[in-house]
C-alpha cells in the first residue's frame, strides 16, 4: 500500500509539469489556432529566470576578514555578496536562500515580454498557414532560444536549491499510520503540486468569473460573432498568449529545484505535453489539465522495478500507448470538442 501512495504522490508532481504545460498550449490553440512547438522553450526560459535571479543575488566582492587567516597565515579575503552587505548577513542570506520563490515575480514580466514579442513578431503571421507550417516555425524557434541559453549558460545542468525551510522531507508513513519512513517525500514536490493546483485554479476562474475571461471564451467559440459586436478579440487573444507564456514559466521556475536546469528540458518535456494535450482533447483546457494528471500517474506507476522488470521499457512507451489506445477509441480525445482539428 505504502509503495502505490508513493507512485500516487511521484505521479502528481510530474503530472503537475505536464498539465502547466499542457495548460499554457491548450490555451494557445484554444485562442489563436496556433500549434506552438515553442512552448517547451518558454517553459525552459522560466528555469532560467530562476537560475538567472540567483545568480544576481549570489554577486559578490571581496573584502579582507582580519578574524581569520589562510594557511600562510595572512589575512584571509572573503567573497561577501552585495545584498548582504545592503541589508544585514542574515536578511541578505535569506534573500539569496529564498530566490527560487522570488523568481516568480522576475519571470512574471519576463514571460510577458517574450510572450508579446513571440506572438506579434513571428506567431500571427502563421494564423491563417496550414498547421503544419506553424509547427516547423515554432519548433524552429523553440531550437534558437534553446541555443541561446546553452550559449550563455552553457551546456551542463546548473544546480538551483530550494530555500532550506523546504529541504527535507515529510513522513507520510507516519502521518498515515504505516511503519514511519516507510513513505518519504521531498516537501518541495508537495510545494510544486500545491503551486500548480494554485495556477491551475487561478487561470480557470480568471477565464470563467471575469468579464475578460467571458469574453474570451466566447471568442474561442465564434470568433467572428464576437468581432461583429465591436470588441477587438485579436488583443485579448494577445493578452491570452502573453498569460499562457506566464504559466509554462512559472512552472519552469518552480521546477528548477526539482530537476537542475538545462538547455533541453524544454525539448523534454514539449513532446509529452503535447501527448498530453491530444489525449485530453485538443482545445480543451479541463482535459488537458485532467490528462496531465493522469498521464502522470500512469508513468510514475510503469516507472516501478516490479513493472519494468515484467515489461522492460513500459516507463518509456506507457504514454504513447495510451495516447494510442484513447485516440483508437476516442478520436477526440477525452474531452475534446467537435470540429477541432477535424477539417
Amino acid at each position: 500500500m505504502d509503495a502505490i501512495f508513493l507512485q500516487i504522490l511521484n505521479g502528481l508532481d510530474k503530472g503537475s509539469a505536464y498539465a502547466l504545460i499542457a495548460l499554457g498550449l491548450t490555451l494557445i490553440f484554444g485562442t489563436l489556432g496556433v500549434v506552438n512547438f515553442a512552448h517547451g522553450a518558454l517553459f525552459m526560459l522560466g528555469a532560467f529566470c530562476a537560475v538567472t535571479l540567483n545568480g544576481i543575488l549570489s554577486l559578490s566582492y571581496t573584502t579582507i576578514d582580519p578574524s581569520r587567516t589562510d594557511f600562510l597565515g595572512k589575512p584571509l579575503k572573503v567573497q561577501t555578496p552585495y545584498v548582504e552587505a545592503w541589508f544585514g548577513p542574515e536578511i541578505g542570506a535569506t534573500i539569496i536562500q529564498w530566490s527560487v520563490p522570488l523568481s516568480i515575480l522576475f519571470a512574471i514580466p519576463i514571460m510577458v515580454a517574450v510572450g508579446l514579442i513571440m506572438e506579434r513578431g513571428l506567431i500571427k503571421h502563421f494564423y491563417k498557414r496550414p498547421h503544419a507550417d506553424q509547427i516547423l516555425v515554432t519548433f524552429g524557434l523553440a531550437i534558437v532560444l534553446q541555443e541561446i541559453i546553452k550559449y550563455f549558460f552553457g551546456a551542463n545542468p546548473i544546480p538551483t536549491p530550494a530555500p532550506p525551510a523546504f529541504a527535507g522531507s515529510f513522513d507520510f508513513g507516519a502521518w498515515l499510520g504505516f511503519a514511519p519512513g516507510s513513505i518519504i517525500y521531498p516537501y518541495w514536490r508537495l510545494v510544486y503540486f500545491a503551486f500548480a493546483i494554485g495556477i491551475i485554479g487561478v487561470v480557470f476562474a480568471f477565464l470563467r468569473y471575469t468579464t475578460f475571461g467571458m469574453v474570451v471564451r466566447a471568442g474561442m467559440a465564434d470568433r467572428e460573432t464576437v468581432g461583429f459586436l465591436g470588441i477587438n478579440i485579436d488583443r485579448r487573444f494577445t493578452i491570452m498568449f502573453a498569460i499562457a507564456a506566464v504559466v509554462a514559466g512559472l512552472a519552469g521556475v518552480m521546477y528548477a529545484p526539482i530537476n537542475s536546469p538545462n538547455y533541453h528540458m524544454g525539448m523534454d518535456f514539449l513532446v509529452l505535453s503535447f501527448v498530453v494535450v491530444v489525449v485530453g482533447g485538443m482545445g480543451s483546457l479541463a482535459g488537458a489539465v485532467l490528462a496531465g494528471f493522469l498521464l502522470g500517474i500512469l508513468e510514475s506507476f510503469a516507472s516501478m522495478a516490479q513493472v519494468v522488470a515484467l515489461l522492460p521499457g513500459i516507463n518509456q512507451i506507457i504514454i504513447y500507448l495510451v495516447a494510442i489506445i484513447v485516440l483508437l477509441t476516442r478520436p477526440r480525445g477525452l474531452m475534446g470538442r467537435k470540429g477541432v482539428m477535424e477539417d
